[in-house]
């Protein structure tokens, strides 16, 4: 039986990613891919895959997202004026339904949870034909524009909390 809980853990982990990042001006490489993947799972109702099942999706889901296999990226957003913020690399090739980004503030904290549907990210990677697009990787941007707002800090998880999606 572990001695701490996860969510202490990815507490202190939250806090020592923001010290080290205020006292070098960098990040500690994969620590916000591992708070992304427990605030997620943990906002969204998901189940983490076991560590070394293969792959290209990281949870599974329940409720309303029952048996879909997700990718999850994570991304802190330290500087909101900044343009051209990428997300992780999107594994297209691989078996997934939808794919979750976490977007975090200066302390590591959620404030927003977008999802994309396959189907949607396949569109928007076959409309950019860069070499970029071609490996899987897209802006923050562009994420928000073909996906669905499905958490917030203010208001948790919602049927419907806004979709930017024209029609919808």
């Amino acid at each position: 039986m572990p001695i701490y809980s996860l969510e202490k853990l990815i507490a202190e982990t939250r806090r020592i990613a923001r010290d080290y990042r205020n006292a070098t001006g960098k990040s500690l490489g994969g620590v916000s891919s591992e708070i992304a993947h427990f605030d997620a799972c943990h906002n969204l109702g998901l189940d983490p895959v076991p560590v070394g099942t293969q792959g290209g999706y990281d949870a599974v889901g329940h409720g309303k997202r029952e048996g879909k296999k997700i990718q999850i990226k994570g991304r802190v957003i330290f500087d909101e004026e900044k343009a051209g913020q990428r997300i992780g690399q999107l594994k297209l090739e691989q078996e997934w339904d939808s794919v979750v980004l976490v977007l975090m503030d200066e302390n590591f904290e959620p404030f927003e949870i977008y999802e994309a549907e396959r189907a949607e990210i396949i569109a928007a990677q076959g409309n950019n034909q860069s070499k970029r697009a071609k490996r899987g990787a897209m802006s923050v941007a562009k994420f928000k524009a073909i996906s669905e707002l499905v958490w917030t800090r203010e208001f948790g998880e919602e049927e419907e909390v806004w979709d930017n999606q024209s029609g919808s």
